[in-house]
């Protein structure tokens, strides 16, 4: 008998994963090991939580609908260790979840809200292990677009900049309940040691990212006239005639470093 009478929400954007080869292909991929602290974002009616769980024995998940919380601890019972935190996953502090160590976080993101948890999750990642989210395809390959993509823009380089991005396998969407009208895709991403992610300003460097791709057919002399000079675009090596998406994620750093570090003599 199963505890989760509730339907999917679709204010809440949930689309609950029901195809069990893609479920047992995602714990695959996370392969957890025995000390590792995984979360799960969103378990909705758990269809990767309890094999994860079964498979590892304890599991945090966070899930904002009160409605799943009960049928979430019920169905855990016998299965394994499930603690449930009760909360909006973008209000939760990843640092004081993780402790002395680093969390694995896990999800099927809801659509409608996915890239405000990359971005969270990015902010957190000096504590973050690795992360396998399923998300919308179309999200995937912006994330791990190459430079001259169409689809390469603020998504790609942001999260390049301090992540490897690694896409694994698309989710048709019959493999869902409702089906979403979009296809999924699921992709891991692993944080980049702090030694290699060389921001020397995190604001100037979003700044300059947002300001670059604000309006993609300009060229960066124009989209960054706030940001900089022809100059100093010309002094890191990088022509203003460009357009944002021609620009390697390793320049666009550069540049924000050179500015940063051009503004720190001024001062």
């Amino acid at each position: 008998m199963s505890h989760f009478k509730e339907p999917p929400k679709k204010n809440l954007g949930q689309h609950f994963l029901t195809d069990k080869s893609i479920i047992e292909h995602i714990v695959h991929s996370v392969d957890p090991k025995p000390d590792d602290h995984i979360v799960e974002i969103g378990p909705g009616q758990g269809a990767i939580t309890f094999p994860l769980l079964k498979r590892h024995g304890k599991l945090t998940v966070i899930e904002f609908d009160r409605d799943l919380i009960t049928p979430l601890s019920e169905a855990a019972h016998g299965i394994g260790e499930l603690t449930i935190v009760h909360k909006d996953v973008l209000k939760v502090d990843f640092d004081k979840l993780a402790g002395e160590g680093k969390i694995r976080l896990v999800g099927n993101l809801p659509y409608n809200i996915s890239t405000p948890i990359l971005f969270h999750a990015l902010e957190h990642c000096t504590h973050v292990q690795d992360m396998h989210f399923m998300l919308q395809k179309e999200v995937v390959d912006r994330m791990a677009a190459e430079p001259g993509s169409k689809v390469y823009g603020r998504l790609s380089v942001m999260l390049q900049a301090i992540c490897h991005v690694i896409p694994l396998f698309d989710v048709p969407p019959h493999c869902f309940n409702p089906p979403p009208k979009v296809n999924s895709a699921v992709v891991k991403l692993i944080p980049r040691p702090t030694e290699e992610i060389q921001i020397d300003n995190k604001a100037l460097f979003e700044a300059v990212v947002r300001d670059a791709f604000s309006q993609r057919r300009k060229t960066l002399r124009n989209a960054l006239s706030k940001q900089c000079t022809s100059e100093q675009l010309q002094a890191v090596d990088i022509k203003p005639e460009l357009r944002a998406e021609q620009l390697p994620v390793r320049k666009f750093i550069q540049l924000a470093n050179s500015l940063n570090a051009s503004k720190a003599s001024i001062v």
